[in-house]
């Protein structure tokens, strides 16, 4: 028996993901991506989060589970803190000590689930129509964003990458250890009033605004920490996006993956979580299924996602607007200065709705 055929267009985690996935329930697969091979250095980020339900599903992909380990870290500590340069105060806004989450470098963690695939299936072009690569008897993974139902927040982020690998003993990376003692074990977010980068921004940067940039670093953060933003090589800016929630995220034989479906902001690191849960709930339902029953394979990934990642991204917004000091409709804008114990629970990441779920067709 011939077996169905399937099209990724644009890789990247969520791509690769979702061809492991569909292998495994017995696609054949063809992903459209502008490199082929896996990606080198450090092409969109640095550090990626992964929840124990990503870690539970990219170990079922890999030959050696024990393999994920070898590539990450743990991050057993979620922390929020209240800076007060003026006064030489920081107080915990925020913990969780029971985090249990893996960080990985994304190229790092790419590489693993890209090494398990066929190198044969991938095809390099850069794609600029999605209906060059749809037939009738084909289903198409589409990672492409559909630029016009993104939303900019209002604000962007300062982004850098500190490489210390050939000097782990500067007197920079003894300050911030000694500043935070749990770094690497955890995630921390400082946070101080005044921080909102603007209401527009260019990715291209100059030099006068990164030292503008480190001017109000020494200003708000700690010393240990303007440190190492100045000592950054390369710093960036971030315009951050997001989409109001679809109501649909398939038509035909045409799914959205990852960020082409649920475009979140940073605030909960949920981005590539989103994605892997995607891949694996969408592999299922195939296999569940079968080809004969594409649609109703694509109703029913349809019914378990949409309501997890709809709130998950209505949820991200509101804890930028939050942690950022943005007006809300219901309550004044956050001051970490000032705020109580009850205002800052919703900081912690696992406040997020659905964030212990696990599927229960991924059981």
């Amino acid at each position: 028996m011939r077996k169905p055929k399937a099209i990724i267009v644009v890789g990247s985690i969520a791509g690769i993901s979702c061809t492991k996935a569909l292998i495994l329930a017995g696609w054949d697969v063809v992903v459209i991506e502008k490199i082929r091979g896996p990606p080198t250095g450090n092409p969109t980020g640095a550090g990626i989060a992964l929840h124990p339900l990503s870690q539970k599903i990219v170990k079922s992909w890999l030959h050696q589970p024990d393999l994920l380990h070898n590539i990450t870290l743990p991050l057993t500590i979620d922390q929020n803190r209240a800076v007060d340069q003026e006064k030489n105060i920081c107080r915990i806004l925020a913990r969780d000590e029971n985090f249990n989450c893996l960080q990985a470098h994304w190229t790092d963690l790419h590489s693993l689930i890209y090494n398990t695939l066929p190198p044969e299936i991938f095809f390099g072009v850069t794609c600029t129509s999605l209906s060059a690569f749809l037939t009738t008897n084909q289903l198409s993974m589409s990672k492409l964003r559909i630029l016009k139902l993104m939303r900019y927040t209002g604000y962007c982020a300062w982004m850098g990458v500190f490489d210390f690998s050939e000097n782990e003993n500067s007197e920079t990376i003894q300050g911030i250890r000694k500043a935070y003692p749990e770094l690497g074990n955890g995630v921390h977010v400082d946070l101080g009033p005044g921080t909102h980068t603007g209401d527009s921004a260019t990715m291209k940067v100059s030099s006068d605004m990164i030292k503008k940039m480190h001017q109000e670093a020494e200003k708000i953060w700690v010393p240990e920490f303007a440190r190492v933003i100045k000592e950054t090589k390369e710093p960036f800016l971030n315009l951050i996006y997001d989409c109001d929630p679809l109501t649909q995220i398939y038509w035909d034989n045409v799914v959205l993956i990852g960020d082409a479906a649920h475009p979140i902001t940073p605030h909960c690191a949920r981005s590539t979580n989103m994605a892997i849960a995607d891949a694996a709930v969408l592999g299922k339902c195939l296999e569940r299924w079968g080809p004969e029953n594409l649609h109703s394979a694509l109703e029913e990934h349809q019914s378990v996602r949409l309501p997890v990642t709809t709130k998950q991204v209505l949820h991200s917004r509101r804890v930028g607007q939050i942690k950022l000091g943005l007006p809300t409709p219901d309550r004044e804008p956050f001051d970490p200065n000032t705020a109580s114990p009850e205002d800052c629970e919703i900081l912690k990441q696992r406040r997020l709705p659905f964030f212990d779920d696990v599927p229960s067709i991924l059981e």
